[in-house]
């Protein structure tokens, strides 16, 4: 083997290696069976800032060990004091609940209000358009806390909020330029 040869495979092994890590590490977790009183768990734990990226992520809260019949809603608590109100779901007969902030209008009006800080509205092809006009929710880790409607029961898990990435900031800029993100200035 000539010694690019040897290079090429050992920079070949070491992305191998790379996606292996990053693939292990972002598996989703899962409810313990063996937990009887509440439980809650959010996949993914930890999410971006960057506008286009939040406005694709998937967020899952799943729970059990709730009243069946009864529904609860899910707030996020972090730095300096952060509140955020992200979901709603009803519990089902097994004592569990299933709450996906997803890419639907609702879920993506939720995520731009509650965490970017920002707004919606549609421009004259009536195509959602992102207003940027504060800063979002602090970085930092949140309790994501799920509270019982009709009875005392709560849960909590942690979740981590990280800044945009440089990949999300090009993805924010190629969106300002297609006209799906505008920055308004706050008065």
């Amino acid at each position: 083997m000539s010694i690019w040869q040897k290079r090429s495979f050992s920079i070949f092994s070491f992305l191998v290696f790379l996606l292996v890590c990053i693939g292990c590490s972002n598996m989703a977790r899962k409810l313990d069976p063996y937990i009887s009183g509440p439980q809650v768990i959010v996949n993914p734990d930890s999410i971006r800032l960057g506008v286009a990226k939040l406005m694709d992520t998937v967020i899952v809260f799943e729970g059990s060990g709730f009243k069946a019949g009864d529904s609860i809603f899910i707030t996020l608590h972090g730095p300096n004091d952060t509140k955020a109100i992200v979901a709603e779901a009803p519990i089902q007969p097994d004592g569990t609940f299933k709450a996906e902030l997803g890419k639907s209008s609702i879920s993506k009006l939720t995520k731009a209000m509650e965490i970017l800080k920002a707004d919606i509205v549609p421009n004259e092809k009536f195509e959602p358009v992102v207003v940027i006009s504060q800063p979002p929710i602090p970085k930092g880790v949140y309790t994501v806390k799920v509270t019982s409607m009709m009875s005392a029961l709560t849960a909590e898990t942690k979740m981590n909020v990280k800044g945009p990435s440089i990949i999300d900031s090009v993805m924010d800029w190629i969106g300002g330029l297609t006209g799906k993100i505008k920055h308004k200035k706050a008065k």
